[in-house]
């Protein structure tokens, strides 16, 4: 057992997998979790995965339906829109903190994220580097309240279901959005970092409400 789970309930450790396996996409929003089916992939009794479960619904990943049982949550568009413009609060504002605040290294490992994300092939590589830089604008903000607040909204994000970055093209428009945002926050420009950011989420809900249209 490592050191990241010697102190954890069986409980919280099949809840920690349960969430891996969703922000993998191996459980997706509208899938129904069974108990015996999730027991035998994540090798854990019955027990600690209804205690994940009870967990997850606590969270608001997961409701329970009658004679269904555990369903992952799926959004409606309208909870995705009210979701994208909480991300809009929170980016540019982490964004005109960072442009703030940031130093050259940690401007330099948010370029070095970036190139390394515009490279990526696989979309679920994609859309995990693309959260490590986000995240890497957010510890840059020196705003420990600030931190929390996105790591609150990580739950609600894993709602929203397969990457959007299933090609180069998306990749790309979001690799030089990133830029921008990147070069904002190194020339210590507040107002254009945050406008950066912004922009940079207004076209990732309308490619998100474009896949949700079909």
């Amino acid at each position: 057992m490592t050191s990241d789970t010697q102190d954890m309930s069986q409980g919280d450790i099949a809840y920690a997998r349960l969430l891996s396996s969703i922000r993998d996409g191996v459980f997706r929003p509208g899938d129904r979790l069974r108990e015996v089916e999730i027991s035998e992939q994540l090798s854990f009794s019955r027990t600690p995965i209804r205690e994940a479960l009870r967990k997850l619904e606590a969270d608001g990943i997961v409701e329970h339906r009658p004679r269904i049982g555990a369903v992952i949550r799926t959004l409606s568009q309208g909870e995705v829109v009210e979701l994208y413009e909480m991300r809009v609060v929170l980016e540019r504002t982490a964004a005109e903190m960072a442009a703030k605040h940031a130093t050259d290294a940690e401007t330099d490992e948010l370029e070095n994220i970036n190139t390394t994300f515009g490279a990526a092939k696989a979309p679920n590589l994609a859309a995990t580097i693309n959260q490590k830089f986000h995240r890497g604008i957010y510890l840059a903000t020196r705003n420990r309240f600030l931190v929390e607040s996105a790591r609150g909204l990580n739950n609600a994000l894993l709602l929203l279901g397969p990457t959007t970055m299933t090609d180069d093209a998306r990749i790309q428009i979001v690799t030089q959005q990133h830029r921008d945002i990147i070069d904002a926050i190194r020339a210590g420009d507040i107002e254009a970092a945050g406008a950066s950011a912004e922009a940079h989420l207004q076209t990732s809900l309308r490619h998100r409400l474009k896949i949700m249209r079909g």
